[in-house]
């Protein structure tokens, strides 16, 4: 029996070895404060939940349309005019399951095998391995502070060349919560699509955003892929619940993929998520926003005054990649050690690529601030013993 050679190519999730000895922990009686996984410690909206249940007991749990439910669709579509002024035809919206099933999509519609993506490092390692499962090429290009840890329009232009496809970026970003200002995000539209290029735009933290100048892609372009997510804003994490939008010239093969792959994304999700749009759900997030921004400025400060450098204040998502060398030139063993020292568990830089990554932690803020505040004692016990 083989295994596919492309499976040499798929990386592993780094940080699930420091949680299973985190849990391990846990099982033997320790206290672990968990800063490492990028998920929100809010249960999901009692509106959401109450939603999904109610469709389950009324016992008609079937499959949906391939693209999704056409009512979730239209709300989707309404809410892209309500936050941003942008009109977006329901057919071009397909639902997913989660923001993954979104990435298949529009990778398996646009990428031919040997097709190059251009991907920033550091950056979310699931990103490159969507497109090694498609036999696509990844080209890294390191990101510094200078350009806020994101690719930009000159970036592009610097290493894009025969064999580039596509370009796939992420705002707000995962490590770093840094976003793509709006005028130079119109710009590397722009130019890709003068590159007869495909356009890739992770939103999946919008609604997640605590200063000026996020935009989605879809304000400047119709022909973009944009991926996003009921896990992160909406708290659905569990549900496995996405959405995609397309450029029209894609929707029958959209379609006719996701029909093949997924049949369709889980009903009593797409039902629940119906209620994420309702405005006392909208209004439940807002105050969730607040109450992440708080962490932020929180954790920032803090990291700062114990001595990590963040040339950037992420302006989104729930994290923050700190620069360590003042403590250590090997981030991996700094976490293992911190680990088991203090029962604190972040996520080395080793999982978001190779540009400097063993000078850097990631830090979530998606536990309470009592937490976050013990955390950062244990940080401090750590670093000055």
């Amino acid at each position: 029996m083989q295994i596919a050679d492309r499976m040499e190519k798929i990386t592993p999730f780094y940080v699930m070895e420091l949680l299973r000895r985190a849990k391990q922990l846990e099982a033997e009686g320790r206290d672990i404060i968990h800063m490492e996984i990028g998920e929100p410690d809010f249960a999901t909206p009692a509106a959401i939940t109450k939603a999904g249940l109610d469709y389950i007991k009324a016992g008609h749990v079937k499959y949906t349309p391939a693209a999704g439910l056409p009512e979730l669709r239209q709300k989707i579509a309404d809410f892209y005019w309500q936050r941003y002024q942008v009109t977006v035809p329901m057919e071009r919206i397909f639902i997913t399951p989660g923001a993954s099933g979104a990435f298949l999509l529009a990778l398996g519609v646009s990428l031919n095998a040997g097709d190059e993506v251009l991907l920033a490092d550091p950056c979310y390692p699931c990103n490159q391995n969507f497109i090694h499962l498609f036999d696509g090429k990844v080209k890294h290009i390191p990101v510094y502070a200078d350009t806020a840890y994101q690719l930009s329009s000159s970036l592009l232009q610097q290493h894009w060349h025969t064999q580039t496809q596509a370009t796939l970026v992420a705002s707000p970003s995962n490590p770093t919560g840094t976003i793509i200002q709006a005028d130079e995000l119109e710009k590397m539209i722009q130019f890709v699509t003068q590159k007869q290029g495909v356009f890739l735009s992770d939103e999946i933290y919008h609604g997640l955003v605590y200063e000026s100048g996020v935009a989605s892609a879809l304000e400047f372009s119709d022909e973009v892929f944009v991926i996003n997510s009921f896990s992160k804003y909406f708290g659905m994490t569990g549900w496995r619940a996405g959405w995609l939008v397309v450029p029209e010239a894609y929707t029958e093969a959209v379609e006719k993929l996701a029909q093949n792959i997924f049949i369709s994304t889980s009903s009593h999700s797409q039902y629940a998520a119906l209620a994420a749009f309702e405005v006392e759900t909208l209004d439940e997030l807002e105050q969730r926003r607040q109450d992440f921004s708080q962490k932020r400025d929180f954790l920032y400060q803090s990291l700062l005054d114990l001595g990590f450098k963040i040339p950037v204040k992420p302006a989104g998502a729930f994290y923050i990649y700190a620069d360590c060398r003042a403590f250590t030139d090997n981030s991996w063993l700094f976490a293992e050690q911190l680990l088991e020292v203090e029962g604190l568990a972040v996520t080395p830089g080793k999982d978001f690529g190779r540009n400097k990554s063993e000078q850097y932690l990631r830090f979530s803020y998606t536990g309470s601030m009592q937490n976050i505040q013990r955390a950062m004692q244990r940080l401090e016990r750590f670093i000055t013993t």
